[in-house]
């Protein structure tokens, strides 16, 4: 059975890759059907949902249209979960596999600066990075990134470990490969899979952070995002229920489709432990 044939055998998947797919369209278009800016302020504050044409969501404390926020700020979301889940894979899978190949006082040392990131909550860590490094959409992405990073070098070193002493890498010494070469073509690819998978849980939870630190104030201020929109509401949640719900309700979709589309990866990538469960 090939690969997409086992992911489609998983619905809750589908719905999740529908939903992202919806979701990147909609990233896709914004500028498109809402060209100008969604900082411009182009109708009465406090615009109920459908109550106009041009602003079937509203309008928000200032008088900018909902829709195009919600839009733009989709964009903002997926770019920066897309980035720095790739900046924290360009950190962990590095480290994991050095220090699951090489062992020893390596791999302890290794293991030891892993555990020091560890040790300090998340959330903390990033608004302590931000706040250093000032609110933007790099600073925003670094900060992700380095507290991101970790469980992915566990997960490879973990990997590493269980594959270093397989036939196949001990033919590839026997036969004169350098360790770099070994690392890099006979056991990474072999540890793709769930990398794959521990990518796109990683990009949900870059989400997050990226909403949980705009929604602080911590975001960058030149861009529209779901956690700003929802902060900026949050004094006016009873007059103007929509400002929040909307952007709450597409942070809410856009995590739970890629937590479904990881699960359908992790099946279709993983076959037999899709049996076993």
């Amino acid at each position: 059975m090939s690969f997409f044939a086992r992911f489609a055998q998983n619905r809750g998947a589908l719905v999740g890759l529908i939903i992202l797919l919806l979701i990147i369209t909609m990233a896709i278009l914004a500028p498109l059907l809402f060209p100008e800016s969604p900082w411009r302020m182009v109708q009465r504050p406090f615009l109920p949902p459908l109550s106009q044409d041009g602003f079937p969501l509203g309008t928000d404390t200032m008088g900018r249209n909902v829709a195009s926020g919600l839009m733009h700020g989709a964009w903002v979301s997926l770019l920066i979960g897309l980035v720095s889940t790739s900046v924290a894979l360009l950190i962990g899978v590095p480290l994991g596999a050095i220090a699951g190949y090489y062992g020893g006082i390596i791999d302890d040392v290794l293991m030891r600066f892993t555990e020091f990131f560890q040790t300090i909550p998340n959330f903390a860590l990033a608004i302590v990075l931000v706040a250093i490094m000032q609110p933007s959409i790099t600073s925003i992405v670094l900060a992700i990134a380095i507290v991101s990073w970790p469980p992915v070098a566990r997960l490879v070193r973990a990997e590493f470990m269980s594959l270093r002493n397989r036939e196949y890498v001990e033919a590839a010494r026997l036969v004169g490969q350098s360790n770099t070469t070994i690392i890099l073509r006979q056991i990474l690819p072999n540890t793709l899979s769930p990398i794959i998978v521990l990518a796109s849980l990683m990009v949900a939870t870059a989400i997050l952070l990226e909403s949980a630190l705009s929604f602080l104030g911590l975001g960058d201020p030149n861009v529209m995002s779901w956690g700003y929109m929802i902060g900026a509401a949050r004094t006016v949640i009873r007059q103007a229920w929509w400002l929040s719900f909307f952007p709450g309700v597409a942070i809410l979709l856009t995590v739970l489709a890629l937590n479904l589309v990881g699960e359908g990866l992790d099946d279709a990538l993983n076959p037999k432990l899709s049996r076993e469960r």
